[in-house]
């Protein structure tokens, strides 16, 4: 062979190699896409997350640029994607047990045993939720329960008090979405008013809880009593002692209010939202504890 057919055919050669180099770097480089999770690519379009790619060829872009095998490998489902991942992410939390009512628990219950020690402070749950934050730590600090009868609107603006009230070991009822005069409502109306608020409770708390009661009004109707059955709801929550605090007396006025007309097994009506109750609280609470009495939830109350 002569010297210039050597020369041609080394420098081919050469050509040849510099070629399937090239096809090597583009085949590596990051405009070429990788089969991955489809899971993760509908998550994060445009992306590849590494920790989501299932085909074992693939290395994070190191070694052989081998060819994708003829059979794409069996997409792998995400914990997301999982049914039982769904529903665990969307199931409501488990609602704390409450303890069973005494035989002989009437349908509404205005007061509790006039024997026992017990008393129930009850909270309309409306309002700014940095006074209703304070009036639950202010208990909390004490020792004491409250049951609050929120309002479903209002847990629509503050979603998360729903939870911090039972975090706080408090109990929660059912005090209508609207809080609208439910004694001059049609039973349908009626109905909706405290399904609505029903619905929110369950979908928070994973409960409607145990209590509902009435909206405007210290006593149900027989209709309104009738409605809340259909709803879930066996017991009706009144109360005995209404220091009226929804007009903002003074703090002084509030705790001799509810000092004077409180005794064993009073329900007494009080209201987030209002700083007047949340500067009597603690003054209501020495009072309570020197007259001997337990504030509970309505619940411990009718055990």
């Amino acid at each position: 062979m002569t010297a210039d057919r050597r020369t041609v055919l080394r420098t081919a050669a050469k050509l040849a190699a510099l070629s399937a180099a090239g096809g090597l770097l583009t085949a590596c480089g990051t405009d070429v896409p990788r089969r991955a999770d489809p899971g993760a690519l509908a998550a994060h379009p445009g992306t590849v997350d590494p920790q989501h790619v299932t085909d074992p060829a693939w290395n994070g872009g190191e070694g052989p640029a081998s060819p994708a095998p003829a059979t794409p490998a069996e997409p792998q489902p995400t914990a997301e994607a999982t049914p039982a991942a769904a529903a665990q992410a969307t199931a409501p939390p488990t609602p704390p047990p409450l303890p069973p009512l005494a035989p002989g628990t009437p349908v509404e219950v205005v007061y509790g045993p006039r024997t026992g020690k017990n008393v129930a402070l009850t909270c309309h749950g409306s309002g700014d939720p940095k006074l209703a934050t304070a009036l639950l730590e202010i208990a909390e600090q004490r020792g004491a329960k409250l049951t609050v009868m929120v309002v479903g609107s209002w847990l629509d603006q503050q979603p998360q008090m729903a939870r911090r009230i039972l975090d706080g070991g408090h109990e929660l009822g059912n005090h209508t979405q609207n809080h609208l005069n439910i004694s001059a409502m049609t039973p349908d109306q009626a109905r909706a008013e405290i399904a609505q608020c029903a619905d929110r409770l369950q979908r928070l708390t994973g409960s409607i809880g145990r209590w509902f009661r009435p909206s405007a009004a210290q006593y149900a109707t027989p209709m309104v009593r009738e409605q809340a059955r259909a709803v879930g709801y066996e017991h009706v929550l009144s109360f005995d002692v209404d220091p009226r605090d929804y007009n903002d007396p003074s703090a002084a006025e509030l705790q001799r209010r509810v000092l004077n007309s409180v005794r064993g097994g009073s329900v007494v009506a009080l209201h987030m939202g209002h700083q007047c109750t949340v500067d009597a609280l603690p003054a209501i609470l020495d009072g309570l504890a020197k007259a001997g009495l337990k504030p509970v939830t309505a619940s411990q109350l009718c055990a």
